[in-house]
This record gives structure tokens, C-alpha cells and sequence, in this order.
């Protein structure tokens, strides 16, 4: 009786056993199964969409999208094309969702990304870069000279633009076709800058001293600025970074009282006083993104977060695209192959390793 009762128990207890089992395997294939789906659900690209960059053709913004666009389909299979455009076209599309990235966001500097960004449309993720300038320039040489090419200094005691209505200033930067006055270097027309550098110097007061030339383009821009530095002549000019001549050449940038939001209000307003001057507003450059996008492709999102382009190492890629005349692919293939410390950690090492496999 006693071993027939023992065996029952024993049999029973086994049954509880098998029974706890196969609800433990049953429960792990659920969540495992719930995990799986879960990570193919959050893989944007896993699903067989098109990441679309926005085609920004100014030269850091064309370098930079291909970098990403790169990354994103060598080490993370995405589908990726680009749309060209101009900069508030772009913008839309972004706030439309017909363009997920945007690569280079001068945030504030937009009102057509502004109104978007305040209806919730896009959003600003990470830092494309830090760093970068804009103002009144003038080359090293022309402060510290350039010994080995035999340049001595002509103004060496030039620091801020304050300075620059001095008449052997004025007589330095000659125009050379108006003589008497000195020649400002401006933005071509119809770029946002010329009208506030044009504000800006009524409000130094130059106007009586310097002709306000603007050129054609950005690239008759460049191609006065290299033409004066390649023969070691003096200019006085408007530019900004990232940019190819800044990796290739050395500037100094003139000194002027810092940025204030009651200063650049008039100096932004085509009818504001010109009282004062200031410097322009510190850049605040982002990746662009659809909001929607971010909320489907974490994992993009996670990339463009840790994505930041030192400032010396973007000038010295566009210097490469300049002086090697090749196009932004290019240089971006160039910068995955030799920069791979700082693009590295932005990515997974399975990424890194699929990204190098593609390179070499």
C-alpha cells in the first residue's frame, strides 16, 4: 500500500514537472518571438525602404550626405537615394516626409525648417558639426606674413574691423577700379549673407570708404579669394566653414563685438537701423530629419546622434575634393578609407566591419 501510494505521488509529481516544463519553453518561444519581431519591426531599412537624403549641393553639404549615405548602405544595407534641390525646397520635403535627412541644418537660420520644427514635423538630431564661423576675413599673411614665400607682413597690427576705416587700410584693400576707396569682398547677390553683411557695413560705417563687391557666384567667390592668396595680394573679404579653402588656405578672421539679438534683429531686417554692428549668430548645425522617420529608424536615428565631423577634418576633405577635382562619392569614399577613427564609433562593429570590408 505504502509503495503503491509512493508511486502515485512520484508519477504526479513527474506530470507537474512536464507540465511546468512545456509551459516554460512555451512562454521563452513566446518572448522570443515577440523579440525577433520587435527588432524587425524597429529595422527601418530591414524593411526594404529608401532612406532620402536631401540632395544639398553646397560643397561640406554634398561631402557630408554621401558620407551617410554611405554608412548607411554599406554597413547597414539601406536602400538610400537623394533628391537635388535648393535649400527651402529641400526643407519642405523633409517636412513632408518625400525626404528623410537633411544633413546639414543651420537651425535658426531658416524659417521654412522653424515653422516645421514648430509644428512637429522635423526635428534637429545631433550635431553635424561644431565649431564653424562666418565673418570678415583677411589672409594670415597679410598679419603675420608668409616667410617662405618672401611675404612680409602689410598690416600686422589689423585685429578687428572696427580698425578698418583707417585710411591705410582703406588704401590697402584698394579697389582697382575705383580708386580712393577700398574693396569688401561680399556674398554673391540673392545669398542670405550679402544683404546682412551690406547691413552690417553701413552699421561699422564704410559705406564712404569701401565699395561693397559682390560677385556672380559662390564660385567666381572662390576663385577671387584663391586668385589673391595664390600672388600674395591683400583682401579683405566676406567667407564662412566648413568650406575647401578653408582646409587649404590660412585666414584670420577680423575681431567685432559679439552677437546680440537686439544688434542682428535690425541688422537682419532689410529696413532695420544701422546703429550698431555685431558679429553674426553662433551656428547651431544639425541633421534635419522628418519626425515620422525618427519615430520608424531608431537605429538611423542612434547613427546621426554620435555623427559629429570634426571641423579641421571636413576642411581638409573638401580641400581633397577641390584639389583632387573629384566629386562628393569620391571623397567620401576617401574619408570612410582613411578616417576610420572618426567615423568608427558612430557605428556598430558589425557595420564598422562590413563598411571596411566594402573599402579595401
Amino acid at each position: 500500500m505504502w509503495r503503491e501510494r509512493h508511486l502515485i505521488r512520484r508519477r504526479k509529481k513527474g506530470e507537474k514537472m512536464k507540465t511546468t516544463i512545456k509551459y516554460s519553453l512555451a512562454v521563452a518561444s513566446v518572448l522570443l518571438g515577440m523579440s525577433f519581431g520587435h527588432a524587425n519591426a524597429a529595422t527601418y531599412c530591414g524593411g526594404g525602404k529608401t532612406v532620402t537624403f536631401a540632395g544639398i549641393d553646397w560643397e561640406s553639404g554634398a561631402f557630408i550626405t554621401e558620407v551617410m549615405k554611405q554608412i548607411l548602405e554599406k554597413g547597414y544595407g539601406c536602400k538610400v537615394d537623394s533628391i537635388p534641390g535648393n535649400g527651402p525646397t529641400l526643407e519642405q520635403a523633409t517636412a513632408n516626409n518625400e525626404v528623410q535627412i537633411f544633413a546639414e541644418e543651420w537651425v535658426g537660420r531658416s524659417q521654412v525648417f522653424d515653422k516645421a520644427a514648430a509644428a512637429g514635423t522635423v526635428m534637429a538630431v545631433g550635431k553635424t558639426f561644431v565649431g564653424a564661423s562666418e565673418g570678415w576675413f583677411v589672409p594670415e599673411y597679410v598679419v603675420k606674413g608668409d616667410p617662405a614665400r618672401g611675404i612680409k607682413p602689410s598690416a600686422p597690427d589689423l585685429k578687428s574691423i572696427q580698425q578698418l576705416s583707417d585710411p591705410k587700410y582703406v588704401a590697402l584693400f584698394a579697389d582697382p577700379e575705383e580708386p580712393g576707396k577700398g574693396r569688401f569682398l561680399n556674398c554673391p547677390s540673392g545669398w542670405g549673407c550679402e544683404g546682412k553683411n551690406t547691413a552690417r557695413i553701413d552699421a561699422y560705417k564704410l559705406g564712404a570708404s569701401y565699395v561693397n563687391f559682390r560677385p556672380g557666384t559662390g564660385t567666381a567667390l572662390d576663385a577671387a579669394i584663391s586668385s589673391a592668396y595664390l600672388q600674395g595680394q591683400p583682401l579683405l573679404f566676406y567667407y564662412w566653414s566648413p568650406t575647401a579653402l578653408m582646409g587649404k588656405f590660412k585666414f584670420v578672421q577680423l575681431e567685432e563685438p559679439a552677437y546680440n539679438q537686439a544688434c542682428w534683429k535690425e541688422i537682419a531686417d532689410p529696413n532695420g537701423k544701422r546703429d550698431e554692428g555685431c558679429s553674426f549668430p553662433g551656428a547651431n548645425v544639425s541633421y534635419g530629419v522628418n519626425s515620422k522617420f525618427a519615430k520608424a529608424a531608431p537605429e538611423v536615428i542612434s547613427i546621426l546622434e554620435k555623427a559629429t565631423f570634426p571641423l579641421d577634418d571636413l576642411n581638409a576633405s573638401l580641400a581633397f575634393m577641390a584639389d583632387k577635382k573629384v566629386d562628393a562619392s569620391a571623397a567620401a569614399a576617401e574619408f570612410l578609407k582613411t578616417k576610420s577613427a572618426i567615423w568608427g564609433p558612430w557605428v556598430t562593429v558589425e557595420a564598422k566591419a562590413k563598411i571596411d570590408a566594402t573599402l579595401n
